[in-house]
């Protein structure tokens, strides 16, 4: 039970952070580029990352990494440079509480790809849970009459 709670108080923190973030962007990218808006994002993530590097981790440990972490590492980062591109671009374009939720449906993706190359198992909760966030995801993002 400890563990859960350990992953689960900061996945929740995670979530908030994230939907602060969405509202965030929103207002941040109002008559700007969005490619523009995410490299200054970037930037700013960079530096509070370090800074949060150097206060409780040891960054010199990082000479220690493997070459497979540092390619997995790099190939995230750039996965993450384009969510965050194609996210900014969305925000500009669309409401913050209709955009949000389809990019949740990134849970998705999550569970298919875990289960592919991380051999993850597949359960019916995950298949029940991933129906719930599709169907939620869509009822947020349609726009009525």
């Amino acid at each position: 039970m400890d563990r859960f709670m350990n992953w689960l108080y900061w996945a929740l923190l995670s979530a908030f952070f994230a939907g602060v973030t969405a509202v965030l962007a929103k207002a941040g990218v109002e008559g700007v580029d969005s490619n523009l808006a995410t490299a200054i994002r970037t930037v700013v993530v960079l530096v509070f990352s370090w800074i949060i590097a150097f206060a409780v981790a040891k960054p010199g440990e990082m000479l220690n990494f493997s070459a497979r972490t540092w390619w997995f590492l790099g190939f995230s980062g750039v996965a993450t440079g384009l969510s965050w591109m194609c996210y900014f671009k969305a925000m500009q374009l669309g409401d913050a509480s209709r955009v949000a939720p389809v990019d949740k449906l990134g849970v998705i993706f999550v569970i298919i790809l875990a289960a592919v190359f991380l051999k993850e198992k597949i359960t019916p909760q995950h298949v029940a849970g991933g129906l719930l966030v599709t169907a939620g995801a869509i009822v947020l993002a349609w726009k009525g009459k």
